[in-house]
């Protein structure tokens, strides 16, 4: 019998609600699952393919540390003293030159079949995209700051093939160590003959200012001799002066001292110019006082000039030896560049999973746009754009006998899985291996 009900209200919250229902998205399914099927299937195998036919791209590095001087520097200060990061930079530099990087894609024969088509230039910037120079974060966490931090930094090289990826990232520490080994050498080297130079300069004015000094003294003792008519035969008393204050000093320096050392220059100046007396022409000096003290003044100053130098100097072949035996800052490889089992690039299944979703998304889409753009009438709200709300009737779902008893005859089967599983699970834990120990038997083929 029907019956005539007022269910608009029911109508218009079904209406709005049918979106958030399980039921409706399962009839979805079973309407449009080719339209579902086909651009799943489509995207997901495309990129699945896509994933797999990718180049794999392997990188092999190696560390290099920067280990600080062997030596407390309190004792031996080193020559060359640029901070770690510029000798690292300008290294780095200087081995990713032009030169450096077509001699090492030669010796290597890296990208053979990308070579014929590229030029010089081409292969350089290849080179360089691949080369990989880092600093590596050591990531300290000590109360105490050190002022000479430790730095580690990576040498790796990207390449199709691990084992070449690995030579060539070989060649690059090789190279980085090298270049480093060469450059604080030649720093301390040109330091040494820097120095050396200023000493032998300082050595020459001495000497000259010496003899200066010397003809000065002998002028004044002629000028004296001049004014007192005295006998030419009493030039040596400034001589004996001499040796007498030489023999004095000898007793209180050692024979290297630059005060001896300056008294016997002027001795010897002296006895060259007694020697040759008739020669010589007093100059014409106003007061030999004040000129002999401003060369003496000047003296001292240039004797304090060439002591600080051969100090110098001396530390600069102390540095220089340091440098040559490898005991002062220094790079210092602690780990080779091994041949890569697993490639860095692409990622399969991150790919893969990408593909997945953008599958599932795309047969979504399709399906929702078929089903909007479908005029069939599926529910009661389809109806009302057709006919008047008054002429439209529910009739309640009669549910049979039969369709209760499948309904029971279900619930007890999935009664009975549910309960076998339960019971196959206990058995399993009380009788079964660990899963972890299962699967570490399987692989030493202990199952077999």
């Amino acid at each position: 019998m029907l019956q005539k009900l007022d269910f608009e209200d029911d109508v218009q919250e079904q209406d709005r609600s049918h979106l958030l229902r399980p039921a409706f998205y399962w009839e979805l399914v079973q309407r449009r699952w080719l339209y579902f099927l086909i651009p799943f299937v489509v995207i997901a195998s495309g990129g699945l393919l896509v994933s797999r036919l990718l180049p794999a791209v392997y990188l092999s590095e190696g560390k290099i540390l920067v280990e600080a001087q062997q030596i407390p520097t309190d004792l031996v200060r080193p020559t060359v003293t640029s901070a770690a990061q510029e000798r690292i930079q300008v290294i780095e530099q200087r081995t990713m030159t032009r030169d450096n990087l077509i001699a090492i894609a030669d010796k290597f024969d890296l990208f053979p079949d990308k070579r014929r088509f590229m030029t010089e230039g081409e292969v350089v910037e290849l080179m360089k995209k691949s080369a990989k120079i880092t600093p590596v974060d050591t990531q300290l966490d000590f109360k105490q700051t050190t002022r000479n931090p430790t730095i580690v930094f990576s040498v790796g090289f990207e390449y199709s093939d691990g084992q070449t990826a690995s030579r060539v990232a070989n060649e690059l520490m090789t190279r980085i160590l090298n270049e480093d080994l060469r450059d604080r050498t030649s720093r301390a080297t040109d330091t040494t003959k820097f120095l050396s130079r200023e000493v032998e300069k300082l050595q020459t004015d001495r000497d000259t200012l010496d003899t200066k000094i010397a003809q000065a003294k002998l002028a004044q003792l002629k000028a004296a001799q001049d004014k007192a008519n005295s006998k030419p035969e009493q030039t040596p008393t400034m001589l004996s002066q001499l040796k007498l204050e030489l023999a004095q000093k000898s007793a209180l320096y050692s024979e290297k001292h630059p005060i001896l050392q300056s008294l016997k220059r002027q001795i010897d100046a002296l006895e060259r110019e007694a020697a040759s007396a008739p020669k010589i022409t007093p100059p014409p000096v106003t007061d030999e006082t004040g000129t002999l003290e401003a060369l003496k003044a000047q003296q001292e100053t240039l004797q304090k000039n060439l002591d600080t130098a051969q100090t110098k100097l001396a530390a600069a072949r102390v540095g220089e030896s340091l440098e040559r035996s490898q005991q002062s800052e220094k790079f210092e490889t602690i780990e080779q560049p091994t041949v890569p089992q697993i490639p860095v690039r692409p990622n399969r299944p991150k790919i893969a999973g990408l593909a997945v979703m953008l599958a599932a998304a795309a047969g979504a889409g399709l399906a929702f746009v078929v089903e909007l753009a479908d005029g069939a009438i599926r529910r009661s709200s389809d109806i009302f754009g057709l006919v008047d709300r008054q002429l439209v009737v529910s009739i309640p779902y009669i549910t049979t006998i039969a369709e209760l008893r499948r309904r029971q005859r279900r619930i007890l089967l999935l009664i009975v899985v549910l309960a076998m599983i339960v019971v196959v699970a206990m058995i399993a834990a009380f009788w079964l291996l660990p899963l972890d120990l299962m699967i570490a038997k399987m692989r030493v083929g202990l199952f077999k």
